[in-house]
């Protein structure tokens, strides 16, 4: 799906990083790539200053040692210590200075730890270049690219490479390890022209956003989250759905979103009149009689939009009613809110939803049913849902 905004030079941004990793300064390094001063300095400030894969010592976290904490160790080792009291003393796990004293000590240093030797070396072990797991492997490599094609995420490949090749132990990467390809991958890394295929489609890595808050908008009286059954908590059961609406450039248009919560399984609205309650009443009627058996229909939650104002005739198409989540508590509606998500991938926010067709709803909905899922420990939304209905 293409995406709309400023291009990425994706190829000279890597040229770019590898000179000012090489020690080439800002200003030669944007002359030798043909770039902008200013575009060079964006970049950097992007990545809070830093290139990819260097190790400046006031940007690392508390997950590496420090110098003065390998200070410590020295002093305490040399007080005649063991290793579960300097873990104490410092509040590391002790295989952590265990590890510390087994990598950082030599032979030539006579069983003596020197903390500022030990961090010299640390140092150095964290600069030397590492061949990725991604590189050295290209049929691996071939196999994640693949999947990335179909738009997976990183964290579904790396599931399903530990179910499908239990006993190729080399193929069990985790997912950080498919961004550090994707990302900063280099010579023999994955391209990076496949992050458009991932489900923000964003050349560089970013924190996300809180959805905006809503508030009521109906007359009718409502059910609220807390009198919904206990049951619909546990996810037990197939018919508990949660529902929403994804919307287009100004609101003016909207597309339809129901997950069931135990499945997951996704269904979409077509609204090509708009997302009034009116429109989203005839559509939901239309999908629920059509498309969902009367078994698979519990109970839906939403959020207290005004598109849900006629929800009291909706109610009786599910067998305990209609229930609405307090306003400002997306979590409320989780899994909703994750599809939600996922679904910007194919429909992004600032433009028309009013363009796609039943076919291509349909067919966004067949690629997310279908694609296996963390939660449902690697099975697919459309297999446990085919599956409940069958109970």
């Amino acid at each position: 799906m293409a995406r709309r905004g400023r291009k990425r030079q994706l190829a000279v941004e890597d040229e770019y990083w590898r000179l000012i990793l090489s020690g080439v300064g800002t200003v030669e390094a944007c002359r030798r790539v043909g770039i902008t001063r200013k575009t060079g300095y964006r970049w950097r400030a992007e990545r809070g200053g830093l290139a990819p894969a260097t190790l400046d010592e006031t940007n690392r976290g508390d997950r590496y040692l420090s110098r003065l904490e390998r200070q410590r160790i020295a002093s305490l080792r040399s007080q005649g210590l063991g290793v579960r009291e300097i873990a104490r003393r410092l509040g590391r796990a002790p295989s952590t200075i265990s590890r510390e004293l087994r990598r950082n000590m030599s032979s030539h240093d006579g069983g003596v730890y020197d903390g500022d030797l030990a961090h010299a070396r640390a140092r150095e072990r964290a600069r030397r270049g590492r061949t990725p797991r991604l590189a050295a492997d290209p049929e691996l490599r071939a196999v994640v690219q693949a999947k990335l094609e179909l738009e997976w995420s990183p964290e579904q490949i790396s599931g399903w490479l530990r179910t499908t090749y239990p006993d190729r132990l080399d193929w069990h990467v985790c997912h950080e390890t498919i961004y550090q390809a994707l990302y900063h991958g280099g010579q023999g890394g994955l391209c990076r022209q496949l992050t458009k295929r991932l489900r923000t489609g964003r050349p560089l890595r970013k924190r996300r956003r809180r959805p905006g808050q809503r508030r009521p908008r109906f007359a009718a009286p409502a059910a609220l989250i807390d009198e919904r059954p206990s049951v619909v908590e546990l996810r037990e059961r197939i018919g508990d759905w949660e529902g929403d609406l994804i919307t287009g450039r100004h609101n003016r248009s909207a597309i339809g979103t129901l997950v069931d919560r135990r499945s997951r399984f996704v269904k979409l609205l077509h609204l090509p009149d708009g997302h009034h309650a009116d429109a989203l009443r005839a559509a939901l009627i239309q999908l629920l009689e059509s498309e969902i058996p009367q078994q698979a229909r519990c109970t839906l939650t939403w959020d207290q939009g005004s598109e849900m104002a006629r929800h009291d005739e909706i109610a009786d198409l599910f067998i305990d009613g209609v229930f609405f989540a307090y306003p400002g508590r997306p979590w409320e509606r989780g899994s909703n809110e994750n599809t939600n998500g996922l679904l910007r991938q194919y429909f992004p926010k600032r433009t028309d939803l009013s363009c796609y067709s039943v076919a291509d709803l349909k067919a966004v909905e067949a690629r997310l049913n279908n694609r296996p899922r963390k939660t449902l420990e690697w099975q697919t939304p459309a297999d446990i849902y085919t599956t409940g209905l069958q109970f």
